[in-house]
């Protein structure tokens, strides 16, 4: 458990923040009967969501770099390609990355922050996203977070990894966004 007001950690069972001495009991009481969803149970949510994302950015790719693909190698075979033919190729790459990654981000932040506070895969699998009380996230901290995310990425997924090791079930870009996945509660 972590202090809202000063973020120090605390042991679950804390009444006070032993670091400012906030009273902690209210925020023990409601996120002390919480489920956290575990690995493979948020892994499965990010392949069905990675699916539906892949399927819009599967058609750009085939409208947009099956095209150029064919054009440079076509233009390979005669004996001058030129520099701008090279730099235009790489150059409609990078901004296919940037537009791959605005759309996953933009996915992610959209759906977590909307009243449902999951994504498609994790309503799916009935979990959620909070913030370390329980509360919905807002738009902005859940594009933090998913932006931290690259992050997990390029450390070798190690932070995503992190999310069956520690006792929250938080992964490295929960941690840095003060966030919780957990199972969605019955109502």
């Amino acid at each position: 458990m972590y202090c809202s007001q000063c973020g120090a950690q605390s042991p679950d069972d804390s009444k006070f923040c032993p670091n400012c001495g906030k009273n902690l009991a209210p925020l023990a009481a409601s996120v002390a009967h919480v489920e956290y969803a575990g690995f493979w149970r948020r892994f499965l949510a990010y392949m069905v969501d990675r699916l539906i994302l892949g399927i819009p950015l599967g058609i750009i790719v085939l409208i947009f770099v099956v095209p150029s693909i064919v054009a440079l190698v076509h233009k390979s075979g005669d004996s001058d390609i030129g520099p701008f033919v090279v730099l235009s190729f790489i150059a409609g790459w990078v901004w296919l990355i940037v537009l791959y990654l605005a759309a996953y981000i933009l996915y992610f932040a959209w759906f977590e922050s909307s009243r449902h506070q999951a994504t498609p895969g994790k309503m799916l699998l009935g979990i959620v996203v909070t913030d370390l009380e329980g509360r919905p996230v807002s738009f902005l901290r859940s594009l933090g977070r998913n932006a931290g995310k690259l992050i997990s990425h390029l450390a070798f997924h190690i932070g995503f990894i992190m999310a069956g090791l520690t006792p929250r079930k938080q992964a490295l870009h929960d941690m840095l966004a003060d966030c919780l996945v957990v199972m969605k509660p019955l109502t």
